[in-house]
């Protein structure tokens, strides 16, 4: 009894881990998910696996720390959910629109400028990460952002009630 009840609880935490590391291997994810909108006139792009295998990278890596899962630390009212990025403005539910964001942050509305307060290419004073990322590397993690909705569903962006 106590063996099947161990097995149990091993087994469980090793499903609970699986569910929340969030990654896919990009040779499961097909050219449908991979396609995304490029711009705001929606053209879209196919990204390739090395650009889904680099976003992810650059994301975890540099971003995760205040968007884990989508979600954004300093303001759970904005997150990175399809949604959330197309009413921003300008929009950002594309490639073209994150980059700039990255580069150029500004508030929701697009109101005000908000250099001193999001990381970005251009301070990276602020936060030094993003001083060596290149815009390949910025066009990657756009195209990560994109495509999680797509694969991971309501737990990308979802708040604190799905992760």
């Amino acid at each position: 009894m106590l063996k099947r009840l161990l097995f149990a609880a091993v087994a469980a935490l090793f499903l609970v881990i699986q569910f929340n590391i969030g990654s896919v291997n990009a040779v499961e994810v097909d050219e449908s998910i991979r396609t995304v909108k490029l711009n705001s006139q929606g053209d879209e792009i196919v990204l390739s696996l090395k650009q889904v295998k680099q976003g992810q990278r650059v994301f975890v890596d540099t971003c995760s720390y205040c968007h884990k899962a989508g979600l954004t630390k300093t303001n759970p009212n904005v997150n990175l959910g399809s949604t959330a990025l197309a009413g921003a403005f300008p929009a950002r539910d594309n490639v073209e629109g994150i980059v700039d964001y990255l580069k150029n942050p500004t508030t929701y509305d697009g109101e005000r400028e908000i250099y001193e307060f999001h990381p970005n290419t251009t301070r990276s004073d602020l936060y030094p990460l993003m001083r060596n990322l290149t815009d390949e590397d910025l066009e990657a993690v756009a195209g990560h952002i994109l495509i999680q909705p797509e694969i991971r569903g309501i737990l990308w962006g979802g708040g604190k009630v799905y992760n």
